[in-house]
């Protein structure tokens, strides 16, 4: 009875009816939704690095370190890497377990059901279409100073139109469609160029430290416009702090901004069903590419606040570039520029890449129009990449979309929190399935991971949280409206269809 329970179909009533592991794999052999299987452990690595390498490093860390922590950034990144690496542990085994596409999505459906599987889908779909739309207009930026000129922008009408945003995201599109080993080949000699970059970054900027710039490193508490009202972090507002710039509350906060800039070993669970030997593969991607990632970023960080003091990095348009201008190293601020461009270039296309699975995997089971998920001659679901194509290259190119780093993170984390402890879940209810790699110390690690994503969804500000929950509202009114009935069509129609074979 109790094999009968585990490895047959899902229940086919309620919101919390589970999709077994079995019925997904089994997915993953329809003609018409078939992946190919092209990547291994170094494409997965590849990706990673190739997409936690961008926005954060070139960008994130200067503002950081002369908005909110100082010095202490470092240690900010340090704390957003252990939170990253508990939760990595988790998203390996469950991908080396579950080797189907969708992530966070997939794995919430094999244990949690299908209206939490939605909620994180829905959750991944602002995630991957706001970071992709955001890193695509930081790429137009660097265009223009590579370019020499501001960023590329032309005036239609009454509408200004970022046309360098939204060249890449056509670029990134039609590679992406035309398969995904085509574009890890791509991001392995992208990648090669620009943590060549970052390691000329720490090599170069290592002769220009001054011990007297880590000092204070923690700075003093101070009132500023980042850390009042709802822009201060939850826990300071419900603490009473009033301000999280700089001091303890700013270490906090910097440590759930930068976070930000780990965003992306998770993508490579989203390729799952693309990889030969995912047992084996994906662990190694996934970890593999957070331990390079991590120490680059530290280096990276002690580097620059050590060049130069970190109120000279105040303000938003303060980027890694700036550190060595400040220092009369012109020759080194256009070499990271051309690197920053490279380097984006990358981040666009796996943040793509992710948003297209997720897609996939949600309209493969009906909770998105199922006639999306048809993949073309390459083993790719067309349809999908050129419909995420489209919004992103709108979004990038039309609207004037601020710093959302905040709104991404929140998302990514609390993802992070269902995965910890779905890990736990099917480690009891399915005691039976192979596992490629098992999380140590079960459950010690995974309770750690929660605890510490959940300590840095606090420190981010009240108003993320106010967006956060009002983009969930939508999310859960879709789903009763339209998506709970079409997953029970396409339920019935597949089982008619494996009926009549």
């Amino acid at each position: 009875m109790e094999q009968e329970r585990s490895s047959g179909p899902a229940r086919r009533t309620g919101i919390f009816r589970t999709k077994s592991v079995e019925d997904s794999i089994r997915d993953t052999d329809e003609p018409d939704t078939k992946l190919r299987k092209d990547l291994n452990s170094w494409d997965l690595t590849v990706f990673g690095v190739a997409v936690v390498i961008g926005a954060g490093i070139f960008t994130l860390t200067a503002r950081t370190a002369g908005n909110v922590a100082g010095p202490s950034v470092s240690l900010a990144f340090v704390l957003a890497a252990v939170a990253c690496g508990l939760a990595a542990l988790c998203y390996a085994e469950f991908a080396s377990t579950v080797p189907v596409a969708g992530s966070a999505y997939t794995f919430s459906y094999a244990t949690f059901g299908e209206f939490i599987a939605w909620i994180i889908g829905w959750d991944l779909i602002l995630e991957f279409a706001l970071a992709s739309s955001v890193v695509a207009k930081g790429w137009s930026l660097y265009l223009g100073e590579v370019l020499g000129s501001s960023s590329p922008i032309v005036t239609i009408g009454p509408l200004d139109v970022d046309w360098g945003a939204f060249l890449i995201v056509v670029v990134i599109t039609v590679l992406l469609a035309s398969g995904t080993k085509l574009s890890s080949r791509v991001s392995l000699v992208i990648t090669a160029i620009k943590v060549a970059v970052v390691l000329l970054v720490v090599v170069v900027g290592a002769f220009y430290i001054k011990a007297e710039n880590y000092s204070p490193y923690i700075p003093p508490a101070e009132q500023g416009s980042t850390g009042e009202g709802i822009h201060q972090s939850l826990f300071s507002f419900v603490t009473g702090a009033g301000g999280s710039t700089f001091g303890w509350y700013g270490l906090l906060a910097a440590a759930s901004l930068v976070f930000f800039a780990f965003i992306g070993f998770d993508v490579v669970a989203t390729t799952a069903e693309e990889t030969k030997e995912p047992q084996k593969a994906l662990p190694r991607g996934i970890l593999g590419s957070l331990a390079i990632v991590t120490v680059l970023y530290v280096a990276v960080t002690l580097v620059l606040t050590g060049m130069v003091k970190y109120t000279e990095l105040a303000g938003d348009s303060s980027t890694l570039a700036t550190a060595f201008d400040l220092n009369g190293l012109t020759w080194a601020k256009n070499i990271i520029s051309f690197g920053a461009l490279a380097g984006l270039t990358t981040v666009v296309m796996v943040l793509m890449l992710g948003q297209t699975r997720v897609l996939f995997a949600m309209s493969r089971d009906g909770l998105v129009p199922t006639s999306l998920a048809h993949t073309g001659k390459r083993g790719t679901p067309v349809r999908i990449t050129i419909l995420v194509g489209v919004v992103v290259a709108v979004l990038a190119a039309f609207f004037p979309i601020g710093v959302l780093e905040e709104m991404v993170n929140i998302g990514t984390l609390f993802a992070f929190v269902l995965v910890s402890i779905g890990v736990v879940v099917l480690r009891r209810t399915r005691p039976d399935l192979p596992r490629g790699f098992k999380v140590p110390l079960m459950p010690i690690v995974p309770i750690l991971a929660v605890v510490a994503c959940l300590w840095l969804m606090v420190n981010l500000s009240v108003e993320t949280w106010l967006r956060f929950i009002g983009w969930m509202v939508i999310g859960v009114v879709i789903y009763f409206v339209y998506s709970k009935r079409n997953v029970e069509k396409t339920l019935r129609a597949r089982e008619q269809a494996r009926s009549s074979k």
